[in-house]
């Protein structure tokens, strides 16, 4: 299939992002369609643009895993996203809450859930006669703690962004250039990933989760996390925006409402938000400790 004109944002990206960019729309025509796994944030938004670019919206499908660990608002704003990149788009209901080793929450909890997304995507790739299932991976993803990485590998499924070498902040670049809406939205992964490591995932408490970061989302802070700790909640975000808590009415309100919703002590963490700054518990071998 030839390429589509270029969009002439695109050639004001910096000369090795192109470069990156021309690779990922090549490695996009050779795979000829796809599945994409779309999450609704800006890498698997990205990959689902540039697939309709390159290969047509008869030949990509934007499928969203279903479950209670993904936050409602993310849910609601997935197919709606997806027409406007112009995708097609399906839900998929999947059953991880089902898998006593994904419920254990240990420090591999997201091979689990990946396992599970993978192993319905295939059959459904398949029955739409797809060539391959692509996800939003990027370069900075591969040295990260990601266990779902092995889940992706162990299923064949390809993530053209990071074998292209294409890091978070081109991810971003690209992403403004071709069109992408959500090019500056903050990342939000799964609700399960604000629980520390060992303690039992239930659906009380990721919508505990989910309805304490709606609220305080709610109060102007676009980035954040409520990681929970038992009866604790520890709020996190940006470091430059820890001094709005120096205003009482605004710290009674998010003391208030949190334990409305149940949790006994609220803390806000002053080393700020932190991408994955649970997985701070993995190091100095506490990572072997866990796994047994």
């Amino acid at each position: 299939m030839s390429r589509p004109p270029d969009n002439p944002l695109a050639a004001a990206m910096p000369p090795e992002v192109r470069a990156r960019f021309d690779a990922l729309c090549e490695r996009v025509q050779d795979l000829g369609s796809l599945l994409v796994a779309f999450s609704g944030g800006v890498d698997s938004a990205c990959m689902l643009r540039v697939a309709v670019l390159e290969l047509g919206a008869d030949r990509v499908l934007a499928v969203t895993g279903r479950s209670p660990s993904v936050p409602k608002a993310e849910l609601d704003a997935a197919a709606p996203l997806a027409a406007a990149l112009g995708a097609r788009h399906e839900y998929l209901d999947t059953s991880e809450f089902a898998d006593a080793n994904y419920l254990a929450n240990p420090v591999n909890r997201c091979y689990y859930c990946k396992t599970e997304l993978y192993s319905q995507l295939e059959p459904l790739r398949v029955r739409h006669g797809l060539n391959a299932i692509a996800n939003g991976v990027n370069a900075d993803d591969l040295g990260d703690h990601r266990p779902g990485l092995t889940a992706a590998r162990e299923h064949g499924v390809h993530a053209p962004l990071a074998e292209c070498g294409i890091t978070k902040r081109e991810v971003r670049l690209i992403a403004s250039a071709i069109s992408v809406p959500v090019h500056d939205k903050p990342a939000s992964p799964c609700l399960s990933s604000r629980v520390q490591y060992g303690e039992a995932i239930t659906v009380e408490k990721l919508e505990r989760i989910d309805a304490a970061e709606t609220f305080i989302r709610g109060l102007g802070f676009r980035e954040l996390r409520v990681r929970h700790h038992g009866d604790v909640a520890r709020i996190e975000v940006p470091a430059d925006e820890l001094h709005r808590f120096a205003d009482a009415a605004l710290r009674t309100r998010v003391d208030q409402k949190l334990r409305e919703l149940g949790y006994r002590y609220v803390a806000l963490d002053l080393r700020g938000f932190r991408s994955g700054s649970l997985n701070d518990v993995l190091l100095g071998g506490a990572l072997a400790r866990l796994e047994r």
